[in-house]
């Protein structure tokens, strides 16, 4: 039955596929599906071209709609890349990172390099120089729920 479908229809089958496609990325976004739709719209105009010649079997179809499949992921991806979606919000969901730089007060000394500090509703560990509690500390870097700070 899809043999007799795909003869029926000819070259617009890769159309068909495309348009498939193009649809299955409106309903599940990802920016992948595109360029596998395109890359189908695009078989299905050589196909458009080269329906009639000889050579232009199924096979050989099916051969440079995947190598252009290929070549449409990796040509999308770099354009997706070059993009440059830059935020105005960097740091947003990096809540260790957008401390770097504040300053606050330490609520258990450091001692032997570790210690601990409440910043707004939340306790860090620390790691830094040794220094008594209720010293004020900047804080210069972060490591997942670790925090190295400096005497301010």
């Amino acid at each position: 039955m899809i043999a007799r479908i795909v003869f029926e229809l000819g070259p617009w089958t890769w159309w068909v596929i495309g348009l498939a496609l193009l649809a299955a990325e409106v309903i599940m976004p990802g920016v992948f599906l595109v360029w596998i739709g395109i890359a189908a719209i695009i078989t299905g105009l050589v196909s458009l071209a080269l329906w009639e010649t000889g050579f232009w079997i199924w096979e050989v179809q099916l051969v440079f709609f995947a190598v252009l499949s290929v070549a449409a992921a990796l040509i999308g991806r770099k354009i997706v890349a070059r993009s440059g979606n830059t935020s105005d919000q960097p740091l947003l969901n990096q809540r260790g990172a957008s401390l770097v730089g504040r300053t606050a007060m330490l609520e258990q000394p450091i001692a032997e390099g570790r210690g601990r500090m409440r910043l707004d509703d939340t306790t860090w560990t620390v790691e830094g120089p040794d220094m008594p509690a209720g010293t004020r500390v900047r804080i210069i870097a972060c490591s997942g729920r670790q925090l190295t700070v400096e005497s301010a």
